[in-house]
This record gives C-alpha cells, sequence and structure tokens, in this order.
C-alpha cells in the first residue's frame, strides 16, 4: 500500500482553485493578472458551474433608482441573517459591493441600463432604505439571466488571462502536513480515472453548495458538497450547518427556480381564495419580506389549507405587469414556466413551493478567504488553505441570506482572497513541501475501498435514501423529535455509505465512481446540517423549530462548529463589532 502513491502522477502550481463558479474564477482571474501559476478544476465546463442558474441580481448600493447607502445595505444584511452574521465581514462585503460590481462592468457584463446608461436595478426581499423604512431598488441585473452573464463574463476574463482549466477533474482530499498545513489536493481526471497530486502553496475551495442533500432542490446535480466532505475529512470544522435557505418560489413538482426577481417586478403571491396573504404577515415590505419569512408564510398557508389545485402549493401572480416587461425583464422565467409547469404566465399564474436552494454554513474563514480553526477561545488561521463563495462561511449570511448577496459575496471574497494570496507571494517561495506519504496514501485507499468491491449498495439507492430522510426531517418547519431522529437515521447510513458498489470497474469517465465519491461528501454535510440542528434550541432565521418558537439571543447568539470525528459540536461568538460602522445590537425582526 505504501508505495502506490509514487506513482502517481503530480503537477505543481502556485495555486490551485478547486471550482469555476462565480467565487472560483474571480479569485482564480486575480491571481492570473498577477502573474500566478493557477490551475481551476472543474467537474463540468466552468460555464455549466451552478452560478449560472442564478437568475435575479447582484447587490450592490449604487442609487441608480433612488438614494442608497452601503450602510443601509450592512444593516438589513445584519437584520437579515438575524444577527449571526459576522458584522466586520458584513461590513467588508457592503462597502466593497459598488466597486466589484462596477468592476464585473468594466470586463464586459451585459447588465441591463435604464435610460441614462446607468446600471437597472430592481427591488428585492429584505432591502431597504433609511434602516427598514421602504424597499429600495438594489439589486443589479442582467435581466433574469445575473449569474450567467457574470459566470461568463469571468470566463472570457480568465481565458484572456491564461488561466489553466482542468475541465472534468474532481477534487478528492485536501492533503495536509504535520503541522496541519495544506499542501495541495488529490484529484480524478474523469476522461482517464487517473489520480493526480496536485500541489500547490496555496489551496483555495470554492466547491460551491450542497443541495443535493435533499430530495426537492433548486441546486444542480453536481452541488454535492464536495469541499465541505474534503474539510470535514482533514479533520476541519463546518459551522452553522443547521441553516438552509428555502427559496419561497421552486416551481411545484419540479422545484427549479423562479427568480425573487418576479416579486421583486410587482409579482405577488396568492392563496386559493385569491387573496395577497403576504399582507398578513409582513405588512410593511410584503411579498419582498425576507426568503426564511415567506417560505415559512406559504407553507402555514398550504398546512391551513388555503393552498391551490390540490392544496399543495400557492401561486405567483405576474400576468398584471403586462406582456412587454415580462418578456423583456423575466424572459427565462417564463421559459421555465412554460417548460416546467405549463403555464404561460403573461395568461396564468405560476404553482410555487418553498424548495431548499442555499447554504448558510460551510467552512469557516475570514473575510480574506482564508480557513480558520477555533480552538481554546483562540482563532487560528489554516495555512495555505482558503474557502469561498456557498461552500464557505465568511458568515456574511448567518443564519439567513438576503436575495443577490450570494452573487454579491462570490465577487467580493473572490476577489478578496485573490488579493490576499498575490500579497502573501507565494510566486516567491522557492520550493513545494513535502507532501506526507500518509496523506496520500489515504486518499488513494478511499478510491481502492470503492474499486474492489464485489457487492453492496447502488450510490443512487444510498443517495435517494439520504434525501428521502433530510425532506422529511429537516424542512422548512422543524420539530425536537424530527430532527433527532433524522439525526439517528443519518448516523445509521454512514456504514451504507462505505458499503456502496459499482459493478463497473473501468477507468474512463466512469460516472458510477463519480457519483460513489459524491455520496461520501454528501454524508458528511448531511451529518452536519442534522447534529447541529438538534442541538440548537431555538429558531432563528432559516432554522424554524416548534418546540423553541422564539430566537435566544442570551444562550445562542454564536456559531455551531461541527466535526467529523465522532459528530463533535462546538461553538465560537459570533463577531459583533464593524471594521468602523457602529455595533447593530440585536432587536426582534419585523418586515
Amino acid at each position: 500500500m505504501a508505495a502506490i502513491h509514487k506513482s502517481l502522477p503530480r503537477r505543481q502550481f502556485d495555486v490551485v482553485v478547486v471550482g469555476a463558479g462565480g467565487a472560483g474564477m474571480r479569485c482564480s482571474l486575480q491571481l492570473a493578472r498577477a502573474g500566478l501559476s493557477v490551475a481551476v478544476l472543474s467537474k463540468v465546463f466552468p460555464t455549466r458551474s451552478h452560478t449560472v442558474a442564478a437568475q435575479g441580481g447582484v447587490s450592490a448600493s449604487l442609487g441608480n433608482m433612488s438614494e442608497d447607502h452601503w450602510q443601509w445595505h450592512m444593516y438589513d444584511t445584519v437584520k437579515g441573517s438575524d444577527w449571526l452574521g459576522d458584522q466586520d465581514a458584513i461590513e467588508f462585503m457592503c462597502r466593497e459591493a459598488p466597486n466589484a460590481v462596477y468592476e464585473l462592468e468594466h470586463f464586459g457584463m451585459p447588465f441591463d441600463r435604464n435610460a441614462n446608461g446607468t446600471i437597472y436595478q430592481r427591488p428585492f426581499g429584505g432591502h431597504t432604505a433609511n434602516f427598514g423604512e421602504k424597499p429600495v431598488q438594489r439589486a443589479c441585473a442582467a435581466a433574469d439571466r445575473t449569474g450567467h452573464a457574470m459566470l461568463h463574463t469571468l470566463y472570457q476574463q480568465n481565458v484572456a488571462s491564461r488561466t489553466n482549466f482542468f475541465v472534468e477533474w474532481m477534487a478528492l482530499d485536501l492533503l495536509r502536513n504535520e503541522a496541519g498545513d495544506v499542501l495541495g489536493v488529490t484529484a480524478l481526471e474523469m476522461e482517464t480515472g487517473e489520480i493526480f497530486v496536485l500541489e500547490a502553496k496555496r489551496t483555495v475551495l470554492a466547491t460551491g453548495g450542497a443541495g443535493r442533500i435533499w430530495g426537492a432542490s433548486t441546486n444542480a446535480f453536481i452541488n454535492t458538497g464536495d469541499g465541505l466532505g474534503m474539510a470535514a475529512r482533514a479533520g476541519l470544522a463546518l459551522e452553522d450547518m443547521e441553516f438552509w435557505q428555502f427559496h419561497p418560489t421552486g416551481v411545484a413538482g419540479a422545484g427549479v427556480l423562479i427568480t425573487e426577481g418576479v416579486r421583486g417586478e410587482g409579482g405577488i403571491l396568492l392563496n386559493k381564495d385569491g387573496e395577497r396573504f403576504m399582507e398578513r404577515y409582513a405588512p410593511n415590505l410584503k411579498d419582498l419580506a425576507p426568503r426564511d419569512f415567506v417560505s415559512r408564510s406559504m407553507d402555514q398557508e398550504i398546512k391551513e389549507g388555503r393552498g391551490c389545485g390540490d392544496g399543495s402549493y400557492v401561486v405567483l401572480k405576474l400576468d398584471h405587469l403586462g406582456e412587454d416587461v415580462i418578456k423583456k425583464r423575466l424572459p427565462s422565467i417564463r421559459e421555465i414556466s412554460i417548460k416546467f409547469a405549463n403555464v404561460d404566465p403573461i395568461k396564468d399564474p405560476i404553482p410555487v413551493v418553498p424548495t431548499i436552494h442555499y447554504q448558510m454554513g460551510g467552512i469557516p474563514t475570514n473575510y480574506y478567504g482564508q480557513v480558520v480553526d477555533y480552538k481554546n477561545g483562540e482563532t487560528k488561521v489554516v495555512n495555505g488553505l482558503y474557502a469561498v463563495g456557498e461552500c464557505a462561511a465568511t458568515s456574511v449570511h448567518g443564519a439567513n441570506r438576503l436575495g443577490t448577496n450570494s452573487l454579491l459575496d462570490l465577487i467580493v471574497f473572490g476577489r478578496a482572497a485573490g488579493n490576499h494570496i498575490v500579497d502573501s507571494h507565494p510566486e516567491k517561495e522557492h520550493s513545494h513541501q513535502d507532501i506526507p506519504e500518509s496523506a496520500i496514501d489515504y486518499s488513494v485507499a478511499r478510491v481502492e475501498h470503492l474499486e474492489s468491491r464485489t457487492s453492496g449498495e447502488k450510490a443512487q439507492d444510498v443517495a435517494g435514501k439520504m434525501r428521502t430522510i433530510m425532506q422529511a426531517h429537516c424542512g422548512v418547519f422543524r420539530t425536537m423529535d424530527l430532527l433527532k431522529e433524522g439525526e439517528r437515521l443519518i448516523e445509521e447510513m454512514v456504514p451504507e455509505v462505505n458499503d456502496i458498489y459499482f459493478k463497473d470497474k473501468s477507468k474512463v469517465f466512469n460516472t458510477a465512481r463519480i457519483e460513489a465519491l459524491e455520496v461520501s461528501n454528501m454524508i458528511e454535510v448531511a451529518r452536519a446540517t442534522t447534529r447541529s440542528a438538534a442541538n440548537r434550541t431555538e429558531s432563528r432565521g432559516a432554522h424554524a423549530l416548534n418546540d423553541f418558537p422564539e430566537r435566544d439571543d442570551e444562550n445562542w447568539l454564536r456559531h455551531t462548529l461541527w466535526y467529523a470525528d465522532g459528530s463533535r459540536l462546538d461553538y465560537k461568538p459570533v463577531q459583533m463589532k464593524p471594521l468602523t460602522a457602529e455595533t447593530i445590537p440585536p432587536k426582534p425582526r419585523t418586515f
């Protein structure tokens, strides 16, 4: 066993970036432009990364439609996070937002324009003027394909900057030495089935979310939490994994996303009586209240028998906007409605239900993107490792993310991590550190264990069972009994994941092998989620617990840290002190 790693092919780079979505490519662009040698790994062609599915916009207080300030944006983000967001990171993001968006514009991103040539901005849930007074237009949009425009723009800029893309490669494990420094990754080339050692002076995880652990999800099939699985196996914590956002408007039965931008443009939610029910729950912001709030209101309408059709959904009405607005501002939404709901929104309302959408938790980082570990009351940086985008818990989203802050998170922290790496001069470090043989052997042994099995469970059956458990036990409304049972059932699945078997042992483009490796990442995310959720005895943001309906700042104004070894939990305080602004103290969330 010990000699296997010696025959593995090796490649050396200044930086390896795992993931070619918005965060990964914004980071790699900064690095490539500075002259560093960069490898970007992606399971799919870069422009098929899940960022491409983001529809509504990217938030920035440009003030193109009416007065706006970064302090207002910061207040909305802190309030939206239900005070679990770190206020230093939130200030950093909101202050950087206008520059980050103007930079994209200069890269060639085709934003919609106002008559005077400025970037068009639409209202979005939870974004307000003057500290919660009234809705504000802050979402910079490219029709309803903003993520698509962003991803293609970043890809073109990376190609121009000669970034090295490793397309259809899957990262397997982080390589750490005895001191805990990260020295690169092992990775599988899908085309040949060969395992490589990619040595790096800095490693960046930008692997996106893990929404595929649920049955009904707006997430792409590639969103299997690979970076989280790698971090958990390497002994690192996962932070705040109990907080998962249900997007209020997924197409009923299909789960495909209908952007919040529809409500930003004036679409309204109705129950079976034709009542605009959000006026009851959020008299001020109505349909543009934050997502956790709208999702629970919809769920309540359905549970109380006011659902439409067979009673399992509500409807989103936009015919009153007129054909021209729908065709100009929401063309993809019309296409999705016709294809997936068999409804033309110009004439009829769209059937919608809350659907899992976004992971607020992830790998703990500071606002430079450096991965951090919290031990004995101290925060320590994990040398050589960064995480950006949805896989990271920089904690700007806390317990609930505001719409359009996700695309902002990608570009602000992708760029910040890139700059931090450039400033640390990896290109001047003359040699790569030696990678311990045991680290490489561990990774190879994981794949060999799969290869050598002659019987066992099918990957799709194990994944299907896990999704059913998560859907039933960890939904929009939670009870302690459901969560405890879910935690038990998920832990019982660990041996099943280790027993996965596939018949076809061929090397070339063997998708069965890839799926099996993905399930081993997803089980870590599911374990972290159920364990963390079953332990938080309060309701905060997206974590709505029937047994404990109130937020408990005295006991729970803190981040959960989950470690894979023994499913152990620890906690760290929320950073309440911003960089320059005044602290925004906790108060009840009303809309």
